[in-house]
């Protein structure tokens, strides 16, 4: 390990910890904890989704035909492109690839979010002008004919869960953003080396669990079954 690398470490090294190897295993400890409140904050919304869909089946049915799946889907294999991405970062960093080579990885990344939220807005400004929004403008009419518009007001509910579920895994990929773009200074200014990474790692592990929420949100939001009862 260069003399550079060392140096990187020991100014990052914290009085509380006894060495660096302490302090990283600490501080991805601190990382899993919090993802675990994260799971439990979103299980919650899970939980409400299930049940209400078990009660009200052909109402979700009928609102998740509004859904645009193509642009749901381009949605899904972008978060996967920037998992790669933010994976190969990580992994630059750990092993002291150039500044200038992480960088660009995590900047990449950046684009894939900011492609998200993009397509996502789109969808968003859609279900708006359709007047999909819950509150006393909210209007819903099935795409079929053959098939009478369920009860409005339990369709209301598969779209209350579409906008708090789909808008805070929104907040978390603005917010993951954020530490991205921090992790990226960080690393110009030459902050981070093979024997010290754990925020680039960190950061890592949190993009993934955004990532991860979305794979889950996408079928059951998106991929009701379409068969009437």
């Amino acid at each position: 390990m260069a003399t550079s690398d060392i140096q990187i470490a020991e100014r990052a090294l914290q009085h509380h910890f006894a060495d660096m190897e302490q302090q990283q295993e600490t501080s991805t400890f601190g990382m899993w904890m919090f993802l675990l409140t994260e799971i439990m904050f979103f299980g919650g919304l899970f939980t409400a989704y299930l049940v209400y869909r078990s009660s009200y089946y052909q109402a979700f049915v009928e609102g998740s035909q509004k859904m645009n799946i193509w642009l749901g889907a381009t949605n899904t294999a972008v978060l996967i492109c920037s998992s790669l991405t933010m994976a190969l970062a990580v992994r630059a960093a750990q092993t002291g690839k150039s500044k200038t080579f992480t960088a660009v990885l995590l900047l990449i990344t950046i684009v894939f979010g900011l492609g998200f939220l993009g397509i996502k807005a789109v969808e968003y400004h859609e279900h708006w002008t359709h007047h999909e929004f819950p509150g006393p403008n909210f209007h819903f009419e099935t795409d079929d004919p053959a098939h009478p518009a369920t009860d409005a007001v339990h369709t209301e509910i598969y779209f209350s869960l579409y906008w708090a579920m789909t808008g805070l895994h929104a907040l978390h990929m603005i917010i993951g953003v954020g530490l991205v773009t921090w992790l990226i200074l960080k690393v110009l200014a030459s902050t981070y080396s093979p024997a010290y990474y754990s925020p680039v790692e960190i950061v890592g592990l949190y993009w993934h669990f955004v990532d991860l929420v979305w794979i889950y949100l996408f079928p059951l939001l998106y991929l009701i079954s379409k068969k009437h009862g």
